[in-house]
This record gives C-alpha cells, sequence and structure tokens, in this order.
C-alpha cells in the first residue's frame, strides 16, 4: 500500500502504522480542514441568502412600479404620488425609480403640472440611471422646455448630446428651440441635418420635419416670392396668348 504523507511516499506500512500516520495527520490539519468546509459552507450559504435577498427585492420594487403604472392608466395622483415615496424610499437606485419617475412625468403632463413633470425627469437625469433613460428623460424633458417657451434651456440640455444614439430627434428639438429664438439659420441648419439623416424615418416624422423647416419665416417668404413670381409668369403667358388669339 502507498499513502502520500507529509509531501513523501511511506511504503508498506503496517495497518496500525498507518492508522498511527492518519491520526497524527488529522491532529495537525484536521482543525483547518473544518474551518476550511465550515467557512466554505458559509459563503456558500451567504451567497444564496443575498441572491434570495434580491430577487425578493426586485420583486417588491417591480410589484410598486406595476402599481404605479395602474395609478397613472387610472389618472390617480394623489395615489401615485404616494407610490412613487415608496418607491424612492428603498429602490431609489433601480431601474424601477427611473421608470416610475417616466410615468410620473407623464401623469403630471397629463394634469397640466409641467413643473413637477420637469422635476420627475431632472431626478433621472441626476441619478445613476441607464444611459438609455437618461436619453428619453432629456428628450422629455426639453419638449417641456419648448411648452414653456425656454428655448435656451432646449439648447443647454441637448447641444452637448446631438452625437449620440438619440441624436435625431434631439436636432428636431434644437431646431424649434432656435425657431423660437428666431434664430433661422440654426434652425433650417438643425432640421436639414434630420432630413439628410437616413435613419430618421424611424425616428422622427419627416414630412412634419420638412413642413417646420418650410415654414420657418425667411423660407416662408422666398416660397411666397416663387409662387408670385410663378403666378404673374403665368399670368403675362395667359394674357400673351389671349392676344395672339384676337
Amino acid at each position: 500500500m502507498r499513502i502520500k504523507l507529509k509531501g513523501s511516499f511511506v511504503e508498506d506500512l503496517s495497518e496500525k502504522e498507518q492508522l498511527d500516520q492518519l491520526r497524527f495527520w488529522w491532529s495537525k490539519y484536521g482543525t483547518y480542514i473544518l474551518v476550511g468546509i465550515a467557512l466554505g459552507i458559509s459563503l456558500l450559504l451567504g451567497s444564496n441568502y443575498i441572491q434570495n435577498q434580491t430577487m425578493q427585492s426586485q420583486l417588491e420594487a417591480s410589484t410598486l412600479y406595476e402599481k404605479l403604472m395602474k395609478q397613472v392608466s387610472d389618472n390617480s395622483l394623489e395615489d401615485a404620488q404616494q407610490t412613487i415615496i415608496d418607491i424612492q424610499a428603498t429602490y431609489e437606485n433601480t431601474v424601477y425609480a427611473a421608470q416610475a419617475y417616466l410615468a410620473m412625468a407623464r401623469l403630471y403632463m397629463d394634469q397640466n403640472r409641467d413643473k413637477d413633470a420637469a422635476n420627475s425627469l431632472q431626478k433621472i437625469l441626476n441619478s445613476d440611471a441607464e444611459s438609455e433613460l437618461k436619453n428619453i428623460a432629456r428628450l422629455r424633458l426639453a419638449r417641456i422646455y419648448l411648452y414653456q417657451e425656454k428655448p435656451e434651456e432646449v439648447i443647454s440640455l441637448l447641444s452637448e448630446y446631438i452625437s449620440g444614439s438619440f441624436a435625431i430627434p434631439y436636432r428636431e428639438v434644437l431646431g424649434d428651440a432656435f425657431t423660437l429664438l428666431e434664430k433661422i439659420s440654426d434652425a433650417e441648419d438643425s432640421y436639414q441635418k434630420v432630413l439628410i439623416d437616413p435613419r430618421a424615418q424611424s425616428s422622427v416624422d419627416i414630412e412634419y420635419v420638412r413642413w417646420k423647416t418650410l415654414d420657418l419665416p425667411e423660407l416662408r417668404v422666398k416660397s411666397e416670392d416663387i409662387n408670385k413670381t410663378s403666378n404673374t409668369v403665368e399670368s403675362n403667358d395667359n394674357n400673351e396668348q389671349l392676344e395672339v388669339a384676337k
């Protein structure tokens, strides 16, 4: 029989000698083994506990969010305000909190409370929410600023983000802001960049953007002048035809 002890091989030991060696080895190292086993079990149980707690927390947050969505759908502002407080208290840094603020912003706008809607969206921008949710919040906040006739805030909010995934709708809203400020050249530039972008078809209403471009004051005047010139030429042509007919 061959048994490995203390890093060497001991051969042809009697049964009693083998037992003595094992007793010695166990007396020296057995405590460490038991501690290691206990530590391993503790880590396993701790990991399972954390996973269970995380799942339970996510389930509770999801339940509260679904409750909020029902209240928003029912236009129950007071109940929704209480639910958002509950979400803030425990799940402030979760995706459910950011989505809850988006929902509350919509409800506030339905209630003509644009300041509260803007505050809800600003909380998302100040949080650790995912970039996609922040992009959505930023776009909706910009549109609220337009509603409040605050074009400067729109430009300040969006100008740094016109190269990202939301560049197309951001440019459209920037065009609206420049139009309010009567910066026609900047507005036209923003709209034209939307119109020539091949991705715009799936992001914005192309025909509406085109209409806004043509409705810009300077372009509208040019268009009216062209129409007048065209009508004048057409009228002169008709008069000449009448003279020839006589």
